[in-house]
Order: C-alpha cells, then sequence, then structure tokens
C-alpha cells in the first residue's frame, strides 16, 4: 500500500491580493469631482454687455411718476397760454373788433400810399427828365416830413383833443406812456402835451401825480393834441382796458373831442449827434 500524500495548505487572499492597487482606485473615485448633476444655470453676462447692464438706467416708480407729472404740467399750461392769447380778443365787442380791422386796413393803405409815392419820385429821379426839378421837391417833402416827425415844425391837420384831469394826483407816468402809445398805434402824426412837443424819443419819468415829460415835470389837467383821424383815435382810447381805462384806474379822468383842425405848435429843437455823422451814399 503506498504511503498517503502529506496535506497541503493554501495560503488565503489577504485584502492586499484580492484587490490588488484597491487602495489607489478607492483613494482616486473618492477625490474624483462629482459629475454635474440637472440642466445647467443661467450664464452671466461678461465684458462689455456687464458693462452695458451696470450702466443702463433703471427707472424707479417715483421718477416715472415725476415724468408723467411734468408732461401734465406743460400741457396745462400750453391750454392756458392758447387760452389767454384768445380770450383777449374774445372779451372785445364787435365795435371794438370792427375798429381794429379798421386799424389795420387804415394803416395798409396808409404804407401803400407812402410806398407809391416813394417809388414815383424814385422813377423821377430815374427817368433823366427834369432831374433837378424832381430832386427838389423830393428833398422839400422829405424835408417837411422829417420836420413834422422830428418836432422842428408845426403842423395843422384834424384830430383830437384828450383832457386828462387828476384832481387827486394819481395819475402814473405809465399811465401817460401808455396814452402814448396807444396814439402811436392809431396813426397819430403829430402830438402835443401841454406846451411840450412829443417826438419818438419823448420819455415820461417822475412819480405818481408828478409826470415828467423829457425831465419837464407837467401840471394837471394834461391836455393832449393829436393830429390824426379821429375816428380811429377816439375809437382806439376808449376801448376795453385801453388808454382811458388806465387813466380810470388811476383814480382819475378824461374826455376825448374830436376836432376838425388842430394846430401843434410847440417846437423842439433838434439835437446834434454826438456820434454818428453822414456817410456816403454809394453810387452818388
Amino acid at each position: 500500500m503506498p504511503p498517503e500524500a502529506p496535506p497541503t495548505f493554501e495560503p488565503k487572499p489577504t485584502s492586499d491580493d484580492a484587490a490588488p492597487g484597491g487602495s489607489d482606485v478607492e483613494d482616486g473615485a473618492a477625490g474624483a469631482a462629482p459629475e454635474p448633476s440637472g440642466a445647467p444655470g443661467p450664464s452671466r453676462p461678461t465684458g462689455w454687455a456687464a458693462l452695458g447692464s451696470a450702466l443702463r438706467p433703471r427707472a424707479t416708480r417715483a421718477q416715472v411718476l415725476a415724468g408723467v407729472l411734468c408732461a401734465v404740467l406743460g400741457f396745462a399750461i400750453v391750454v392756458q397760454l392758447r387760452q389767454n392769447g384768445d380770450s383777449a380778443l374774445s372779451q372785445l365787442r364787435q365795435d371794438d373788433l370792427v375798429r381794429l380791422l379798421d386799424e389795420a386796413s387804415t394803416r395798409s393803405d396808409q404804407l401803400s400810399r407812402e410806398a407809391a409815392d416813394l417809388q414815383r419820385e424814385r422813377d423821377q429821379l430815374v427817368s433823366g427828365s427834369n432831374n433837378r426839378q424832381a430832386a427838389i421837391d423830393a428833398a422839400r417833402r422829405s424835408a417837411a416830413t422829417q420836420g413834422i416827425l422830428a418836432g422842428r415844425l408845426p403842423a395843422v391837420g384834424p384830430g383830437v383833443r384828450i383832457t386828462v384831469t387828476d384832481n387827486g394826483g394819481s395819475v402814473r407816468p405809465i399811465t401817460m406812456l401808455n396814452m402814448l402809445e396807444e396814439l402811436r398805434n392809431a396813426g397819430a402824426e403829430a402830438v402835443q402835451l401841454n406846451d411840450q412837443r412829443v417826438t419818438a424819443s419823448s420819455a415820461f419819468t417822475g412819480s405818481t401825480g408828478a409826470v415828467q415829460l423829457d425831465g419837464t415835470t407837467l401840471t394837471a389837467p394834461y391836455v393832449w393834441l393829436v393830429i390824426g383821424d379821429p375816428d380811429t383815435i377816439a375809437t382806439a382810447l376808449d376801448i376795453p382796458g385801453g388808454a382811458m381805462a388806465y387813466v380810470r384806474n388811476d383814480g382819475g379822468s378824461g374826455s376825448v373831442d374830436k376836432l376838425t383842425e388842430v394846430h401843434v405848435d410847440a417846437l423842439r429843437a433838434a439835437a446834434e449827434p454826438r456820434y454818428a455823422t453822414p456817410a456816403a451814399v454809394p453810387g452818388s
């Protein structure tokens, strides 16, 4: 009988033998970054887009409300201005509106006649026939016109006499200035106040109850002598809010008399110019 073989023993695998390099694998798995889960998040703007987003104005509720209020206020102002402009004419009577239209038509006709006269004088001067006499006549007419306007010559013609009383000494210089402006707008050609000639350079100064014209104190009653269309001037002075209304508001009173002949004989010496000298006419 053959002898039995001795038993053999196999070593059990250790953890290191069962998983070679296992510690390295586990450490690597534990240190690996987790994989992203779900949909990617919203991207933030970068570069110029981020700068534009930071600088973009963001309107707040208060700013929007302020803008709306400004728009409403601007609209209200425009409406008010238009209403004020319309009411100035809408408050006038029909006679006053007709008078304003007549004044405009009269002034237009006057300017048309003056333009026609000047054109006729020009044609006579350049026609070559009787140039000397035409030039003399034109110079005389121009001198007479300029003399009346400047107050160096007396004048006579139809017009009005205006008497302003100021018993309480309450008439202001601005009231007299309004009177003069109304007379000029109505086509006055020559004006005298008390014993003083009124010209384009005249000025009203002083104080209430002590009105001065060109530095000379006037005494009431103030008497205006005016040459021009009597009907136009009288109507212009008495419109609502006109010159006579200013006199009454100051506490004074006034009357307007239409005359077929008014003499304006107060004269005013021509002042010598300090700086201006005649210039040569081109082509002469």
